[in-house]
Order: structure tokens, then C-alpha cells, then sequence
């Protein structure tokens, strides 16, 4: 039986999967107090130029190393594999296992929206074991329901920028900020709040390097990784833009306001489109809107359910993680699978999520750099590799230029964000030495 690879079409169904969630219709709600409609649709724009960039980088990278593993994988194979593991890790803990406990948590508060009585962590934590055991049964179930969940949210967010369009108002806003954006202005420009608006933004577009992690799944991974990772950029950004124009041309900035609350806690919570959908279609338009948010988490959850374990069967082939997660050839790696269903699920029934996803965004903008910083290393230190091309390494300069400001404005603002990171660093660092350490005992006894 020939096994099923994965193609161009999956490969963007996984980074629509992973970008298209919550994030866009609740980033703007947290814009609207300090920024101007023109400002924030500038924001959204500069958000899918990061976005493309990076997908661009990454696409070089992949024709270096065209495998599985994501960060992990290039970090270990360009630059050094302490620097892979530290990666690894990330993913483990932060870059998959605590996203999906978000959107498990998240859908089961938008649930609720719905019927008052449901129980959000009863919710969360059937979805988890329901897309646990999907990804685990095999690939064919897994890329077709996987695909099957794409399709079904692209229609409903088709269906919410056409209602938005016909039914609402497309003339040019004239509202104001509520207040003043802060002290840093160059030209009454609102330069602090408008980097800050670019970490909500980039919660919105996190995704758009999904493809790797699967990389040697693909038929062709050298040139359908980079295909499906900049059309995929192509298609949410755009889809963006108008998603962001129905907000910015319908909602004033009180009305925008309202919509702050605990979306990823336990109680009912509602969005920007939740109010644009009650405007104009009322009641059944709004729990029209219910129901989306809810197939968006789930989709976006699946596709991390599907992503994630390739990194760790990455570490295990390499020996950093036990051998039983590495999985077969052309069959999902179950054991991966399985851990990270079971990480997601401590954090569900544990752990404050709403503070875990604070520093989400830096730890996962932090490696992504790092990895498009190893074409830089491939050019100038690893004369046995091809020389990244001259657009992949413009790409890749404009990517690390936006990151590193986005992290300075980030722990300028956090006290307590540069400590986080550098006790993850740490522990990481010292499980590495230690695994690597045991590995050579047991090389030098052979």
C-alpha cells in the first residue's frame, strides 16, 4: 500500500489551520483604545509582511535542510544541537502543548455563549482526547480530517467578511482613540502602541511556519514546503485585511471596548465579530458567530495536535527523548501523539492558561529569529552549505529587524518576561548537557 504524502494543498491547510483562529477577532478589540482605524489596518498590513518574511526565510532554510522537526531540525543542522534542543523544548512546553490547551479551554468558553450551562473543562478536555486519538489512528484519517476542518473555516470566515461587507457600513471611519497611545510619538505617531499592537498581530499570524514541522512528509518538500508556507501567508493575510476593515468600518471604539474579558478563561466571552454579527444579523448572528470561534479553536488546535509530535519524534531519532516516540515511517509517531495530548491536558486542569500564553508570543518570536539567523550563519561560517539566495537573505534581515524591536519593546514593558525566558533557557541548557552527557557514557561502553 503506497504511503499517503502530504502536497501543496495540505501543506496549506496546515498553516491556515494554525493562523486562523480567535486572535484576529479579538486582537483589534485590544488596538482600538490607542490607535486610529488607519493605524491599525497599517498594523495588519505590516503583521503580514513580518509574516511573509518569515515564511520566505524559513523556505530557504527548508532547501537546506528539507526534514521534519521545525526549529529543532534547523537549529541542530545549521548552527549547534545544544541550540536545537533549547528549541525543542520550546515546542514541547510552549510552542504546541499550551496553545492547544488555550483553544481546548477557549472553545469550551464559546461554548457556553451558546448553552450557559456547559462545562468548559469537560469540553476541553474531550476535544483534546478526540484529536488525540484522530492524529493518532493513522495519516490518511488524520490529513483528511485535518483538511475537512480547513475547508469548513475558511467557508464560515468567507461567510462573515461577505455578510460584514453587504450588510454593514463601507464607508471610511472617522472615530478616534478613546486616549492618548503614549509618550513615544515621532510625528503625533503612536510608535509605542504600535509595536505593541504587533505582538497581538503576531499571535494572530503564529502559524505561518507550520509546514516544517512535517517537512519529510511531503512529497517534495523543497518545493512544496515553501510553496504552501508563502500561499498560505498570502491567503490569511488577505483574509485579514478584510476581517480587519469590517471591524475598523462598523464598530465604534466603545463598542469595541466591551468586548474585553477573559477569553481564555472559564467564563462566556465574546468577540469583535460577535458584535459586528448581532449589528447586523442579530441574535442567530451572533451565535452564528459562536459557532465559529469554536471550529476555528478546534482546527487550530488539530493542526498543532498533528505538528507537534513531529518535533519530538525529531529529538527522539536523535536520541534526546526516549526511542518509543520516534514512530514508524509513513505512520504518525503515536507515542509523540500521545505526549503531547497528555502535557496539553495537565495544563487544562492545572494551570492558570492566561498566564502561561503571556509569554507565549516572545519565547516562540525568540526562536523563529534565532532560526532565520542560521542563514546568516550558513553564509558567513558553513562553506559545505549552498549560500542562501539573495531574497531569502532580504527576507530574512527585514524578519530579524522587526523581531528584535518587537522583543526590546516586549521586556521593556515586562519585568519579569526577561526572567522567564532566561530560567526556561537555563533549565534547558542543563537537561541538554545532562542527556548529552548520558548519551556519550553510553557510546564510549559500545
Amino acid at each position: 500500500m503506497k504511503d499517503h504524502k502530504l502536497g501543496v494543498f495540505s501543506g496549506m491547510g496546515m498553516v491556515i489551520a494554525n493562523m486562523i483562529g480567535a486572535g484576529v477577532f479579538v486582537s483589534t478589540g485590544s488596538m482600538v483604545a490607542n490607535l486610529s482605524p488607519q493605524q491599525i489596518l497599517t498594523a495588519w498590513i505590516v503583521g503580514t509582511l513580518i509574516a511573509l518574511a518569515g515564511a520566505k526565510a524559513y523556505s530557504g532554510i527548508t532547501q537546506l535542510v528539507p526534514q521534519s522537526g521545525g526549529e529543532y531540525r534547523f537549529l541542530s543542522t545549521l548552527v549547534h544541537p545544544a541550540l536545537g534542543y533549547l528549541a525543542g523544548w520550546a515546542s514541547l512546553l510552549v510552542g504546541f502543548s499550551a496553545p492547544i490547551a488555550v483553544s481546548a479551554m477557549a472553545a469550551g468558553a464559546f461554548a457556553r455563549t451558546l448553552h450557559g450551562g456547559v462545562n468548559a473543562v469537560l469540553v476541553a478536555t474531550i476535544m483534546i482526547l478526540a484529536l488525540t486519538a484522530i492524529h493518532a489512528i493513522g495519516m490518511r484519517v488524520s490529513v483528511t480530517a485535518q483538511n475537512a476542518l480547513v475547508a469548513v473555516k475558511i467557508l464560515l470566515v468567507a461567510g462573515f467578511i461577505i455578510a460584514g461587507l453587504i450588510g454593514g457600513n463601507n464607508s471610511w471611519p472617522t472615530w478616534t482613540p478613546l486616549t492618548e497611545a503614549d509618550s513615544v510619538q515621532a510625528d503625533g505617531f503612536p510608535i509605542g502602541a504600535f509595536m505593541m499592537s504587533l505582538f497581538y498581530i503576531a499571535f494572530a499570524f503564529s502559524g505561518w511556519n507550520a509546514a516544517v514541522y512535517a517537512a519529510s512528509e511531503f512529497k517534495n518538500p523543497k518545493r512544496d514546503v515553501p510553496r504552501a508556507l508563502i500561499l498560505g501567508c498570502i491567503v490569511v493575510g488577505v483574509l485579514y485585511l478584510f476581517i480587519n476593515w469590517i471591524f475598523v468600518a462598523n464598530i465604534t471604539p466603545t463598542e469595541q471596548l466591551a468586548v474585553a474579558g477573559d477569553y481564555y478563561g472559564r467564563g462566556v466571552s465574546i468577540t469583535l465579530g460577535h458584535l459586528i454579527m448581532q449589528n447586523i444579523l442579530g441574535e442567530t448572528g451572533a451565535a452564528c458567530m459562536s459557532v465559529f470561534v469554536i471550529i476555528a479553536f478546534i482546527s487550530s488546535a488539530s493542526a498543532m495536535t498533528f505538528l507537534g509530535p513531529r518535533v519530538y519524534a525529531a529529538m527522539a531519532k536523535d536520541g534526546f527523548l526516549p526511542a518509543a516516540l520516534k514512530g514508524k515511517e509513513g505512520k504518525p509517531p503515536v507515542g509523540a501523539v500521545l505526549l503531547q495530548g497528555a502535557i496539553a491536558l495537565i495544563l487544562v486542569l492545572a494551570y492558570n492558561l492566561r498566564e502561561v500564553l503571556g509569554n507565549v508570543g516572545a519565547i516562540l518570536t525568540l526562536f523563529s529569529a534565532l532560526t532565520v539567523f542560521s542563514l546568516f550563519w550558513v553564509y558567513f561560517k558553513r562553506r559545505d552549505l549552498p549560500r542562501p539566495a539573495p531574497m531569502v537573505l532580504i527576507a530574512g534581515v527585514f524578519y530579524l529587524i522587526m523581531s528584535a524591536s518587537m522583543l526590546y519593546v516586549g521586556f521593556s514593558m515586562s519585568g519579569t518576561l526577561i526572567l522567564w525566558v532566561v530560567i526556561c533557557i537555563a533549565a534547558a541548557l542543563i537537561g541538554y548537557f545532562i542527556t548529552k552527557r548520558k548519551m556519550d557514557s553510553r557510546g564510549d561502553k559500545e
